[in-house]
């Protein structure tokens, strides 16, 4: 399904590619690399309808209406057509494109006119959402976001080799990505959903003649789900990329798009610098044995606030504990009595935004929004989970987000915008699993319990997605952070094209390795100033390779000393751009030092985000090299990190701006490439950092 072929009309075009429609068995429409003749058959999608599989080859294809263009630059298309087996079912396909970048991102509406239904004769899923040919592309990869590693208590990228052998024994991959290269090109195919691996609701199918079709797996649909002109089954969103050169080339392309093209609230993009309360509440609880909302008071926010300020934070987060009962999410006036309006005004006073902490999926028992939506609690195998309390306030059921509850809690969250002016939305404790109730929007009696559950796993996501959405239409500037710092949750593609990802929390516990708590029942294994913790946070900036790091925020400590401060300064600028700790408690020495580095990072913040990172050394090694400088403008930072004191040196592959500033032990010259030298002098273990581009030192 790969190779020249005759040409036919070019329906889409760009700077990259073509597309050309074509309808048929073999190939509904071609991805066409423009410049180099070669071109990928994307091979139709197959539904079960009404206990018949049909392969949706179309008679016709026609433009379903006018082109859009969007906000982050990409324009849409929409085809559609009847389907050859059954002219009552119509599929259409929408694309989105954007001008400068190689990346296809498009999605099938299946309809009818008379009203159908979507079966599983065989008891699973039969859904193929697409088929491409590998022959002509001898090295293959799969390509994994959502492995939570347990030695690092984090997701990390995996990248795994696909050989011949796996093609000969039809493995299946759960991906959400396979990419092929050869000598000249290299191109992708992934879909935006999530789950953490080895579970899949959707897999790579490999066949010996190197096919690859993505499949579902569970949970896609339902048996027996409506299809009609109100009902129309729309697939999850799906991607397929080519360019000329390796795949370092199609990454970097890849990277461009997620950045700029792939989400429509562009304000998740945004290199902020967050700060989180939670830090202190857990040290105050498991180091002076109080309670973790005791800090939670506005005379202590008003503090942290204003040393926030003179650090250079830009967004400021109150964690658990600012509300008087989850599911109406009001303002605590115990705790706020002012119900946050003089926590708003300091903060718009400094040109800062703020963030609030919320669990989507917990209602207290005597909140109002409770009371209208007893329905959508939770249920598994019959049985409503008994109320607990959340973080020291009020016991509270868990809800399904898979029912009208979902479009409540946005409404809960727009009118919290409105009345207490917050931007920045994180969302904590959403596990994939937990719901198999047959009143809710994952199945009825007539589906069993398993398939209820897996539904309800597999639309859990994509009902985040939606609240996301609802949110920054109504909110503008609104951002969403979705907690994935344990495993079990919506962890892959789907939500960053919404959303982003608040990736490190407080890093392994004490049970990932089997260790007896200490004495003081700290379970947190790096909750200390130091380097520790710096190496495990820093272990999955891997992802920046494909997904800008600025959309995985991690959390780095704020105390004293120096050497301290400038490990932690040092991490968090190569992107994931989050502080936490005691803030009042900073020497006024490690505040300034803050602020002076933070104020030399926002003169280039920009430029880091756009960056390819480059990356030499292994993280905790001696030397651990991070290089993120934009080589259209020479701008941007390298971070060298040593476990070990002596000398380093270390030659840019980018070429750099002439102006710079180094922090002490650091020395940087430019050879006759416009390339930086730099040597790294350590009297200990600690970090050095060059800006290249700033404006002022």
């Amino acid at each position: 399904m790969s190779g020249r072929k005759e040409r036919r009309e070019v329906a889409i075009e760009n700077a990259f590619l073509g597309i050309e429609l074509a309808g048929s068995d073999e190939c509904l429409w071609s991805y066409c690399l423009r410049g180099t003749g070669q071109t990928y058959l994307i091979a139709p999608p197959s539904f079960e309808v009404d206990g018949v599989l049909h392969r949706a080859s179309l008679r016709s294809i026609t433009s379903a209406r006018e082109a859009v263009r969007l906000a982050n630059g990409c324009t849409e298309y929409r085809f559609c057509g009847k389907l050859v087996s059954d002219q009552d079912l119509s599929l259409e396909i929408v694309f989105r494109i954007a001008d400068e970048n190689p990346v296809v991102r498009f999605r099938y509406i299946l309809t009818s006119e008379r009203g159908r239904r979507l079966t599983k004769t065989s008891g699973r899923d039969r859904l193929a959402y697409v088929c491409v040919s590998f022959a002509n592309l001898p090295r293959a990869t799969e390509v994994q976001f959502s492995e939570f590693n347990p030695i690092v208590h984090s997701y990390c990228l995996a990248e795994r080799a696909v050989d011949q052998r796996q093609f000969d024994n039809e493995l299946r991959l759960i991906g959400p990505m396979v990419v092929g290269e050869n000598r000249s090109h290299a191109m992708l195919v992934a879909y935006e959903h999530g789950a953490t691996v080895p579970d899949g609701f959707l897999e790579f199918a490999l066949a010996s003649d190197r096919g690859v079709s993505l499949q579902a797996v569970k949970g896609n649909y339902l048996h027996g789900q409506q299809v009609d002109s109100a009902h129309p089954y729309e697939t999850i969103w799906l991607q397929c990329a080519a360019v000329a050169g390796d795949q370092e080339s199609l990454a970097q392309a890849y990277r461009d798009f997620i950045l700029h093209h792939m989400a429509l609230n562009q304000e998740t993009r945004r290199p902020y610098i967050y700060y989180n309360t939670w830090n202190y509440q857990e040290r105050n609880k498991l180091w002076n044995g109080r309670p973790y909302l005791e800090s939670m008071r506005q005379d202590r926010m008003l503090e942290e606030i204003e040393v926030a300020h003179r650090m250079g934070i830009d967004i400021f987060v109150i964690d658990t504990g600012w509300y008087e009962r989850t599911g109406d999410w009001k303002v605590s006036t115990e705790r706020f009595p002012d119900g946050l309006h003089a926590i708003r005004d300091k903060l718009e006073g400094y040109g800062m935004r703020l963030g609030l902490w919320f669990n989507p999926t917990v209602a207290a028992v005597s909140s109002r929004i409770l009371e209208g939506h007893r329905d959508c609690i939770r249920s598994w195998r019959g049985k409503q989970a008994k109320p607990a309390a959340i973080w020291e306030t009020e016991e509270s059921h868990s809800m399904c987000l898979v029912s009208r509850y979902a479009d409540a809690f946005a409404e809960e969250l727009i009118r919290l915008h409105r009345e207490v002016g917050v931007t920045n939305i994180k969302w904590d404790a959403v596990d994939q699993y937990g719901c198999d109730d047959p009143g809710h929007w994952h199945g009825g009696p007539d589906n069993d319990p398993q398939e209820r559950a897996d539904c309800y796993a597999f639309r859990l996501g994509l009902a985040l997605e939606h609240i996301a959405d609802r949110v920054s239409e109504a909110c503008p500037g609104a951002i969403v952070d979705f907690d994935i710092t344990e495993a079990h949750r919506y962890v892959g593609l789907g939500f960053l094209g919404h959303g982003k990802f608040y990736l490190v929390n407080n890093g392994p516990y004490y049970h990932d390795y089997n260790l007896p708590l200490p004495a003081d029942g700290n379970w947190n294994m790096f909750f200390y100033p130091g380097p520790a913790r710096g190496w495990i946070c820093r272990a999955p900036l891997t992802y920046d390779k494909w997904i800008p790091s600025v959309l995985f925020m991690t959390h780095y400590l704020s105390d004293d000393p120096e050497e301290s401060q400038l490990i932690n300064i040092a991490s968090l600028i190569l992107g994931q751009n989050g502080i936490w700790g005691d803030l009042p408690s900073v020497s006024e020495e490690g505040t300034t030092r803050f602020a002076h580095l933070l104020g030399l990072y926002k003169q280039v913040r920009e430029d880091i985000t756009e960056s390819y990172p480059v990356r030499w050394g292994a993280v905790g090694g001696s030397p651990e090299v991070h290089e993120k400088i934009l080589s259209a403008s020479g701008r941007g930072v390298v971070v060298i990190f040593s476990s070990q004191p002596g000398k380093f040196t270390y030659v840019t592959r980018n070429r750099v701006a002439d102006r710079h500033w180094c922090t002490d032990g650091m020395v940087s010259r430019r050879d006759g490439e416009g390339r930086a030298r730099l040597e790294a002098d350590f009297g200990t273990a600690g970090a050095k950092i060059v800006f290249f581009g700033m404006d002022q030192p």
